[in-house]
């Protein structure tokens, strides 16, 4: 999420204080992501500075000045909800690696780690349910947060089942094969749209 963005939408309402906009924030992102005031503060000079955001004339103390969204804040915060994100995977996915590593130490069972990491996934998403049961109905945002953590844990769960499923589908190597084999370079993959 973009935390510029997310301020100019809180501004779109009406003029605000930065740290009603820190609440505001918390609150309506399901309380998941804590924002710090210093954060908010920092981001909205970023924001006065490119002339998305201005502040009511006379007041100094930056606590006591009210923020409010400009004609092209507004703009910019249009074109921002419009644009898909980038949704192509970091290409540093830390489970990723972890199996891709896994796979080349000797005497590891790689299909025990992925029961791990399974089972790990599992059990997050069965507090994130716990969290989504517990909320009262009018706490939308909360269950929006938890419905999206649910689908991408899910994923995960996927993925790391159909690894296992390929990973057992692999010829076992010979011990001194492995060591023999010379490595070849690998091209980057490119996923385009």
């Amino acid at each position: 999420m973009s935390v510029p963005h997310a301020l100019l939408a809180l501004l779109s309402e009406r003029p605000k204080y930065g740290l009603r906009l820190q609440n505001e924030f918390e609150s309506r992102t399901g309380e998941v992501w804590p924002l710090n005031v210093g954060q908010v503060y920092t981001t909205l000079q970023r924001l006065e500075r490119d002339g998305l955001v201005q502040t009511d004339e006379g007041e100094g103390d930056r606590s006591r000045k009210r923020y409010r969204i400009t004609s092209a804040g507004g703009r910019e915060l249009a074109d921002w909800l419009r644009t898909p994100p980038d949704l192509v995977p970091p290409p540093r996915d830390e489970l990723v690696i972890k199996v891709l590593v896994a796979l080349q130490v000797p005497g590891t069972d790689v299909h025990e780690i992925l029961q791990v990491h399974r089972r790990h996934v599992i059990e997050t998403m069965q507090r994130y349910t716990k969290v989504k049961a517990a909320a009262a109905e009018d706490e939308v945002a909360l269950a929006l947060v938890a419905d999206a953590e649910l689908f991408r844990l899910e994923a995960i769960v996927r993925w790391l089942d159909a690894a296992d499923v390929r990973l057992k589908q692999l010829p076992s190597p010979t011990p001194g094969a492995v060591a023999d084999t010379p490595l070849e370079p690998t091209q980057p993959m490119e996923v385009s749209q």
